[in-house]
């Protein structure tokens, strides 16, 4: 019986990291696409969301399989919860991808953003936080580092004081162009979904935790804000 657990761990274990690797180039092929407006690589990412979907799906089904044939306690019970979840939040990253795609192919008239305004909004260095967020709690997970899992919160931080200025840099800039309104309203959604794939991530790795340590971190900490909330 051990031993069938512990072949069906590992079957499960390694769909969470082949679906963890397609959602990382999913954000990453997708975030590639916004300076230049690629529809090419924009339209890869959308054609392949439905690998995303199916790996979901395929990995729920696994897990609901597991608990319901081997009935797993302590650690394999932790380790089973945590991958359910996890497989969820991947998913989502995964939507959140396909949505900065389409925001490219809706741009019909293969409109760049302006460097310049790229610069202030500090794009380049939240996809660059965020892909280092989501290869970080991959590690850690491999690894079973707590350490390492728990540097991910003040990446996050990051994420959200970089969002956090994006609506005053937009709003100055449509002030001065405003025949740029329209674009820069659409433009905003780019930065509220990495903002929630950097939440997603900080899921990933309280899941990491959870399973490695039994530590639940929902909700318990706090940013130099306040309350962290999770939607």
């Amino acid at each position: 019986m051990v031993k069938f657990i512990e072949e069906e761990l590992m079957v499960i274990r390694k769909e969470i990291l082949d679906m963890w690797d397609l959602v990382y180039d999913q954000m990453k092929t997708a975030c590639e696409a916004v300076p230049t407006a690629d529809k090419k690589l924009a339209w890869n990412v959308v054609l392949r969301e439905k690998r995303v979907n199916a790996s979901e799906l395929k990995i729920d089904c696994d897990v609901e399989d597991f608990l319901g044939l081997y009935s797993p306690v302590a650690v394999d019970l932790r380790f089973a919860l945590a991958m359910q979840k996890m497989n969820n939040d991947l998913e989502r990253i995964g939507d959140f991808a396909e949505s900065i795609a389409r925001f490219i192919i809706k741009n019909e008239d293969g409109k760049t953003p302006d460097p310049e305004l790229l610069k202030k909004l500090r794009f380049s260095e939240m996809v660059e936080q965020v892909l280092s967020m989501l290869e970080t709690a991959r590690k850690a997970l491999i690894e079973e580092d707590l350490e390492l899992a728990n540097t991910l919160f003040a990446k996050d931080n990051i994420v959200d004081e970089i969002n956090g200025k994006v609506s005053k840099i937009l709003a100055d800039y449509i002030h001065e162009k405003p025949e740029e309104a329209e674009y820069c309203l659409d433009f905003k959604s780019v930065f509220l979904k990495l903002e929630r794939t950097g939440d997603h991530t900080t899921n990933l790795d309280e899941e990491i935790i959870f399973y490695i340590d039994a530590k639940v971190l929902k909700h318990s900490y706090l940013n130099p804000k306040g309350n962290k909330t999770k939607l």
